[in-house]
């Protein structure tokens, strides 16, 4: 998983950042909004700024410098180049740890890798960046694991000498800096973070890196957009961010309310779009027995105790998931009973299997979900409320190994969890993260115990008609209210959508 460093609530006042020295660091604030449309399709890519300069120029710390200036932002990744290195041969070894490698070379970097990832999180997709340590000249086994990006900031002395990485970028800077000032702040890095001595960093400073230096990366800022200086930058850093605000305000993408109430409005071919009926939905909805009904008449009574209300939907939860097992694919398997007699039945035959909470009302299917599939991963997403719009915010991503790793994930199915489809927005963005990582649409099965039928839940199935949806009962309508409860045109406080009858904040009345 990233290193994710929070650095502000979606409802409180963002608080300062703190950095970790590790590079590649995810870092999350306000969250990401939406990047698709109503189609189901991406319409924006993440941004981003590439950040070239020599080496102790001070890239790292303007990269920093961009993210304080920025406040309240969508996550960010901060991507370097160190990790692009290539892998040593026994005899390149040897020659690092005589400090007699030139690391500082355009081939010793794998640039093809390092546009290949950055292009990856600039689509909005899923990455598994390389981990290089500069203890051991060499690259580890396990990558890490990126995701979830508005911005990047892809730093390296060599972020703007490659071709391929400079057509991946929407803004370009380059790091001017001292020559001594640079030399002073690499031996004072080498010595503290990667247990060099004096000598051998003058040496390759002299055979390499300056060389380096005059032939590579000083022509490289003539690619760039901004020429930033390595201290007293505050001007600059204030342009960029500035510029940054602007672009991520134009790519910006609002559509809940639309999802909300979807017979309202427009279709992007100019039609009505009318009222849903159930059959059009496609939906999978559990036999409306007696004893479903019973179940729901408590879990939708105000006056259940607690109690009853969690036992009733941990006994929902386990009824609908083992209703939802049929979407997996099974193959044919002959056994012998304990008559010594042979019997041929069905196995589950599906590669990987795992589960995904929406956090965090999707939490309630937990248990019902553990007790029907025990031994597969449970991951989890968090998307809240934007405070001021209303617009779903993707915050926390904890997803299992064989969804993280996407030739994995071609081959995984996923048993989406979330309490309930109202708008739809969480579910949209639950199930565009999924496709994000590779996951086939047919191989994610939503379950949730309520869909209202009047709400988002037509859009969703536009979007996605593949996506299979499981739901133990559907409501009729959705019912427009403000935040603070009040009601009419002058009213004050956010919008918000209630289903009627609904079964009320499910979260809230499980957990506390």
């Amino acid at each position: 998983m990233p290193d994710e460093i929070p650095i502000g609530q979606p409802n409180r006042t963002p608080t300062p950042i703190s950095f970790q020295p590790k590079k590649n660091t995810l870092l999350v604030s306000h969250g990401r909004p939406p990047w698709y449309g109503e189609d189901g399709h991406r319409i924006s890519d993440a941004f981003v700024v590439g950040i070239a300069g020599g080496s102790g120029s001070g890239k790292t710390h303007v990269a920093r410098q961009i993210v304080r200036s920025l406040g309240s932002i969508p996550s960010v990744v901060i991507l370097s180049q160190d990790s692009f290195y290539k892998h040593h041969t026994p005899e390149e070894l040897a020659l690092a740890h005589a400090s007699a490698f030139d690391f500082d070379h355009p081939d010793s970097i794998d640039m093809p890798m390092f546009a290949k990832c950055l292009s990856e999180l600039k689509g909005c997709q899923q990455s598994n960046i390389p981990v290089y340590s500069f203890t051991t000249h060499q690259r580890l086994e396990e990558p890490k694991y990126l995701y979830g990006a508005a911005i990047i900031l892809a730093e390296g002395i060599m972020a703007l000498q490659d071709p391929g990485l400079r057509e991946l970028y929407d803004l370009k800077l380059f790091v001017q800096c001292d020559s001594d000032l640079m030399l002073a702040r690499r031996i004072k890095r080498d010595v503290e973070e990667r247990g060099r001595d004096v000598d051998g960093i003058l040496e390759q400073y002299l055979r390499f890196v300056k060389p380096a230096y005059d032939n590579y990366v000083l022509p490289s800022q003539r690619h760039a957009d901004i020429i930033v200086p390595g201290s007293n930058n505050t001007v600059a850093i204030d342009l960029i961010c500035t510029h940054i605000r602007r672009k991520l305000q134009e790519q910006s993408n609002s559509f809940r309310q639309k999802m909300a109430i979807p017979h309202l409005y427009a279709s992007p071919s100019g039609i009505m779009i009318p009222e849903c009926r159930l059959e059009d939905l496609s939906l999978t909805i559990l036999p409306q027995t007696r004893q479903l009904k019973g179940i729901f008449t408590i879990l939708r009574s105000r006056t259940s105790s607690r109690q009853d209300f969690i036992f009733f939907v941990d006994r929902l939860s386990t009824v609908i998931m083992e209703y939802a097992l049929q979407y997996l694919p099974y193959s044919s398997r002959t056994v012998t009973t304990p008559m010594e007699a042979a019997f041929t039945g069905k196995v589950m035959s599906a590669k990987y299997v795992c589960g995904v909470s929406v956090l965090r009302s999707g939490g309630a299917l937990d248990r019902g979900f553990r007790r029907v599939l025990h031994d597969v991963p449970l991951g989890s997403l968090l998307v809240q409320s934007n405070s001021s719009d209303g617009e779903p915010l993707l915050l926390h991503v904890m997803l299992p190994v064989c969804v993280r790793k996407r030739h994995m994930a071609e081959e995984t199915w996923v048993f989406l969890l979330d309490a309930q489809i109202g708008t739809g927005a969480a579910a949209f963005m639950a199930i565009r993260i999924l496709l994000d990582h590779g996951v086939k649409p047919e191989h994610i099965i939503f379950v949730t115990f309520l869909v209202a039928r009047g709400g988002g839940i037509s859009v969703l199935r536009r979007a996605f008609p593949k996506v299979n949806i499981v739901t133990a009962g559907v409501d009729d309508t959705m019912q427009e209210g403000r935040l603070d409860g009040s009601q009419g045109e002058g009213s004050s406080g956010r919008q918000v959508w209630a289903m009627m009858p609904g079964l009320g904040q499910i979260g809230d009345r499980y957990y506390l």
